[in-house]
């Protein structure tokens, strides 16, 4: 009897066939994991506006850091022969009201002013983050005496204080990082702290205080890294924006002074011979636009990237 049965399962295994799995490979994954920060540059370089913009940053540093070395000129010498020429194949940019050459100032000025966005930007957020951190994290007492200073920083107007700091420390990279600094963490600090408050009760938040994690260690260590999509979005906004700052003042006379130059600068010197010389004030202005669309288009692709209701 049993022999019989043993013949019929093998007679009705006969019958079928199994489809889709000769190589028993159904348990296999069919495309490779990807990790949080490989999956956001995934879809960030298939954002072709944010990859000009990305190639448009890296040419303006190129040529910040190397032009000078390109040229051979330096940006401070004086030529009264060669004065207001306009661009030729000697000087790409033409020269200024003292014969120095105009693309190599411009690559200088580009140093200054960049190293001016990235300097307030990376002051404001240290201090941004660490406060709203605390502030979110802790709330109660502490929460309310940090937002009440961010209200009173944020109700001073930075021009007042631009001003003040020139008067008292002089005109230079350092009272005018200070000054943009001051006021400007406010915003940053409502922002981490609006993000601390959503993820703040979450499971894994929750874990590591219940392992004995103390303050300083959740916050670094599990706050910060989750709303730092949030944070990165508004860095590379916050570098044209402080770099157009700098310019402005260094345009109205309150900001970088010579021997240094900026964009701004450069852009206040050649606005005077505008009329009969306009690429003194042409090319530092392009600069200056051309830096800020190549920051914001950046911008706009992280924010597509890190937003998690755009992951596939």
């Amino acid at each position: 009897m049993a022999e019989k049965v043993a013949i019929e399962i093998e007679e009705m295994d006969d019958a079928f066939e199994i489809i889709g799995c000769e190589d028993l490979d159904s348990e296999l994954i069919s495309k490779p994991s990807l990790t949080y920060w490989k999956d956001v540059w995934r879809r960030f370089r298939n954002n072709k506006l944010a990859l000009i913009g990305l190639v448009m940053l890296v040419i303006v540093v190129f040529f910040t850091i190397f032009g000078p070395a390109i040229t051979g000129y330096d940006y401070t010498r004086m030529d009264y022969e060669i004065k207001d020429q306009g661009p030729s194949a000697e000087h790409w940019f033409g020269t200024d009201q003292a014969g120095r050459d105009l693309f190599t100032r411009v690559c200088v000025g580009g140093r200054v002013s960049i190293i001016i966005g990235l300097a307030c930007t990376a002051v404001m957020f240290s201090i941004g983050a660490v406060l709203g951190g605390i502030a979110g994290y802790k709330g109660g007492v502490v929460d309310d005496i940090i937002m009440r200073a961010v209200e009173i920083i944020v109700s001073i107007p930075y021009l007042v204080v631009v001003i003040i700091l020139s008067i008292t420390l002089g005109r230079g990279m350092f009272s005018l990082i200070l000054a943009m600094t001051l006021t400007s963490w406010g915003g940053t600090t409502r922002l981490v702290r609006g993000q601390v408050l959503q993820i703040k009760n979450q499971e894994f938040v929750l874990a590591s205080k219940a392992l004995g994690g103390n303050t300083k260690r959740i916050i670094a260590k599990h706050l910060l890294p989750n709303a730092m999509g949030i944070i990165m979005v508004s860095i590379t906004f916050s570098i044209p924006m402080f770099i157009f700052s700098e310019a402005t003042l260094s345009f109205l006379g309150i900001g970088i002074q010579p021997p240094q130059t900026s964009w701004g600068a450069l852009a206040a010197s050649g606005r005077g011979s505008l009329m009969f010389y306009p690429h003194q004030l042409f090319f530092p202005s392009l600069m200056i636009v051309f830096t800020m669309l190549a920051f914001n288009l950046i911008g706009d692709g992280l924010t597509d990237a890190l937003d998690p209701k755009l992951r596939q």
